[in-house]
């Protein structure tokens, strides 16, 4: 079993920047592929970007590509997500989800997800 907690979201104007954290518990995280998903008011749940469970492979939607970042600090059995530039239109819950053994695409089949942390950017 896994846990995960993300945090980071807030209240930003358009252009700043964010950090998001996904903590994970439970099992060693580094055999996990993770994944940030977003939804926004009134529309589906949409991959964001991946990151394989080896840590050698991203992935990024079009919108976002150039402005976020996926990364790991396996020590600290979290993934974070630093978005810059960022748009109203970024503006959704953020849900970190982990998959063992994953490849980090946003086709995986994941097996755990967190609670979200809300983003909001002002235009």
């Amino acid at each position: 079993q896994v846990q995960l907690v993300e945090s980071g979201g807030g209240l930003v104007q358009a252009g700043g920047s964010l950090r998001l954290s996904c903590a994970a518990s439970g099992r060693t995280f580094s055999s996990y592929a993770t994944g940030w998903f977003r939804q926004a008011p009134g529309k589906d749940r949409e991959f964001v970007a991946g990151i394989s469970w080896w840590g050698g492979r991203t992935y990024y939607v079009d919108p976002v590509k150039g402005r976020f970042t996926i990364s790991r600090d396996s020590a600290k059995n979290t993934v974070f997500l630093q978005m810059n530039s960022l748009k109203p239109e970024d503006t959704a819950v953020y849900y970190c989800a982990a998959e063992y053994r994953g490849s980090g695409l946003g086709s995986d089949d994941y097996d755990y997800w967190g609670q979200g942390t809300q983003v909001t950017v002002s235009s």
